[in-house]
């Protein structure tokens, strides 16, 4: 690349996947670097980010739109309306090299046939169906409806973006064949500190933790309260501590909440509510923290001395990155992207569906300190290997295939006219 690029970041969400991206790229040097946001994040955020720039939703993208089954088409369609142009203006004072578009809060399929940048479409996975369907708690007949619609808007991106980035090797294994030669794999860069365990712990017991935005099925919650109820059921409860760090009403990656309501049960207002329904000795024994400020959740991840993170379904988790990069001792699931990130027997254990395996494996790091040392050490260079520094230049590697092949795509268009 023989000068330095003008990039625009696109997502009505911030900070997000590329927020950081966009400031280190602006630091190091790397390119001239945009984020294009709603004019609320825009000015929220206006001193913790530079070149912050603002775009006008064509209409309310928070409430419910028009038609439930093209609820997220919708949304997409008032967010690109915006975008472009925005884009449209910002093209007025300067050419834009590349526009890297979150699929949903950014939508860039407005954009292809109106500017001469290229596009990064950067999808987190293509749809709940293709997580699959959980048999447990299933979604009804509209919501797989609109599952469909949110998958088309995925695959068009894909087929018409110069580029397509997911953030693992499980995500782009949830795509067709046909679409994977147009998906590169690339999961965001951090700048993630880390902090002492404290010496001072008030409760000394050995502490089995369970963090994640929201306490859901898809972060394996049923799993954990599970494993508490047998621990107290076996015993192991009095010289335990168990914790559980998140927001049990927040938006998950499945239907297990509209199940929920189904019940019509006043008592139960939440799947965690229904879980301790279940496992009641687990509903006493587990300590619920809620969403927690994030220096408050930091500090208390100092304090837990094994994470378990038994995932059903996901593609990639900030999440667990930052239990890593702060030296956590982590079991973890032996399927989805966790081995992505974990290395059996290296930066922490990873366990088959096996109640049996996990309660193993948790009573082997409750007797082994150096084991949960060792892994904590290893962790942290884990997180090391994913600071934005190291991330950024292999952004700008992809960056740089994008471009390419908007300009062979040029070459082309130009010999055929």
């Amino acid at each position: 690349m023989n000068k330095k690029p003008t990039i625009v970041f696109v997502s009505a969400v911030c900070p997000a996947q590329h927020s950081l991206l966009c400031q280190h790229l602006n630091e190091t040097g790397l390119a001239n670097s945009w984020y294009l946001t709603t004019p609320g994040h825009a000015q929220k955020y206006a001193d913790t980010y530079r070149n912050l720039l603002g775009f006008q939703p064509d209409g309310n993208i928070v409430a419910a739109q028009s038609y439930y089954y093209t609820d997220k088409l919708e949304r997409s369609a008032r967010i690109g309306r915006g975008v472009l142009k925005a884009i449209q203006e910002f093209e007025k004072k300067q050419p834009i090299d590349l526009i890297v578009a979150h699929s949903l809060w950014g939508a860039p399929h407005f954009l292809y046939g109106e500017t001469n940048a290229a596009i990064v479409s950067y999808i987190e996975f293509p749809s709940y169906k293709a997580h699959g369907w959980d048999a447990a708690y299933p979604p009804d007949l509209a919501q797989r409806m609109g599952d469909r619609n949110m998958e088309m808007l995925h695959f068009h991106q894909v087929l018409n973006s110069d580029l397509t980035i997911v953030p693992s090797q499980h995500a782009r294994s949830l795509f067709p064949d046909s679409l994977k030669p147009h998906i590169a794999v690339q999961f965001e860069g951090f700048d993630i500190q880390p902090q002492p365990r404290p010496a001072d712990r008030v409760d000394t017991r050995f502490t089995v933790g369970f963090a994640a935005r929201d306490l859901s099925s898809a972060k394996g919650l049923e799993t954990f309260v599970r494993l508490v109820d047998k621990l107290v059921q076996d015993g192991d409860g009095q010289a335990m501590r168990f914790v559980a760090i998140g927001d049990p009403q927040a938006s998950t990656y499945g239907y297990e909440q509209q199940w929920v309501e189904r019940l019509r049960n006043p008592a139960i207002k939440s799947f965690l509510d229904y879980l301790f329904s279940i496992y009641p000795r687990a509903a006493k024994a587990i300590e619920l923290y809620g969403k927690l400020p994030y220096e408050e959740f930091s500090a208390m991840l100092g304090s837990i001395d094994v994470f378990l993170y038994p995932l059903r379904w996901g593609v990639a988790n900030w999440g667990l990155m930052e239990i890593l990069a702060r030296g956590g001792c982590i079991i973890g699931a032996n399927w989805g992207f966790v081995p992505e990130l974990i290395e059996h027997d290296v930066n922490g254990m990873l366990a088959p569906d096996s109640d049996e395996a996990w309660l193993a494996a948790i009573r082997q790091l409750q007797a082994d300190p150096t084991r949960r040392a060792r892994y904590s050490a290893a962790a942290r260079r884990t997180g090391e290997a994913f600071h934005i520094s190291k991330i950024a230049p292999r952004y700008m590697q992809l960056f740089e295939l994008a471009l390419a092949k908007r300009q062979v795509q040029a070459m082309a268009t130009r010999r055929i006219g």
